[in-house]
């Protein structure tokens, strides 16, 4: 089972919805421990939560045109062909934009000349490992100075294959762009994290839409929750999202999240509610015509 967690906007509280999952889900014995997946890979951080022995690396790149001039003859069907305007071509040359090609391969099948080949372009890395908990964890970083994050994401979900007895938690990045898109796709369930402010009732309803259009069942989680704004229960009651938890707005959590505690460690007793809440998301995932429920918590 896959499970997404996502949000509208930054700094809702999405990783810390997602790592306090992990942990309240890990065994020490387990033969099938959860798998946790970053793929904010322009700024992880699930790792500071999870303490992860990250053994295994590997290079994340996509394959981008390299043109033989000699065997050319400036057609510009590379150009045409191309969906993201990586290639043009100017009268005699040929001009590639490493930092527009998604890799397709597209230009070099196309190519009537065979003048075109392939070549690797670094975007960033992949790592793997485990934690102390018995958590299989697995994270994206992306290069500074790459501006796309989306074949990071896609090599990270393609390295780890967890297998059929595995829950898969997912802390997708912030917003509601094409690396969330990415992130979450082939879920089969969507946490949405929120908090309750005219902002975060916004953004939610940006990120409740891309659960809409993948067909994703989804609920809704409030942070931060300090019972003044009920406009996104509201929200909830009208589009039929069920509302998994709630967690205060309080201090003591803020003060301990700082200093790189896990929300399980500040308070031990979400374990318990974190079990529970895996548990209504099977559920809800083998009802999902019975999602307009409220949970509360």
């Amino acid at each position: 089972m896959r499970i997404a967690v996502a949000s509208g906007k930054g700094g809702t509280g999405k990783t810390t919805i997602a790592t306090s999952l992990a942990l309240s889900l890990a065994d020490p014995i387990d033969l099938n421990p959860p798998v946790f997946l970053d793929c904010d890979v322009e700024a992880p951080n699930a790792h500071i939560y999870l303490n992860p022995d990250l053994k295994e690396q590997k290079i994340a790149g996509v394959l981008i045109p390299e043109v033989n001039e000699s065997q050319c003859t400036y057609c510009g069907i590379c150009a045409e062909v191309c969906q993201y305007h990586a290639m043009t071509v100017i009268s005699n040359k040929v001009i590639v934009f490493p930092q527009l090609c998604h890799g397709c391969g597209s230009c070099s099948e196309q190519c009537p000349e065979e003048a075109i080949k392939e070549i690797p372009k670094r975007m960033g890395v992949l790592e793997r490992g485990m934690t102390n908990s018995n958590i299989v964890f697995a994270r994206g970083v992306m290069d500074v100075g790459e501006a796309m994050a989306v074949p990071i994401i896609r090599q990270l979900k393609k390295w780890v294959e967890p297998n059929s007895d595995q829950v898969v938690i997912i802390d997708a990045p912030p917003g509601a762009s094409c690396p969330v898109v990415e992130s979450i796709r082939g879920s089969d369930y969507l946490v949405l994290v929120t908090e309750p402010t005219p902002f975060g009732l916004h953004d939610l309803n940006l990120a409740s839409k891309l659960a809409d259009e993948l067909k994703i069942p989804a609920g809704i989680i409030i942070n931060r929750d300090n019972g003044e704004y009920n406009e996104v229960e509201d929200f909830c009651v009208r589009n039929n999202y069920p509302i998994l938890m709630r967690i205060p707005f309080e201090r003591y959590i803020a003060e301990g999240l700082s200093q790189g505690k896990s929300l399980i460690e500040i308070h031990p007793e979400y374990i318990e509610k974190f079990k529970q809440l895996h548990t209504d998301i099977k559920s809800l995932i083998g009802n999902k015509h019975e999602t307009n429920r409220t949970i509360k918590r």
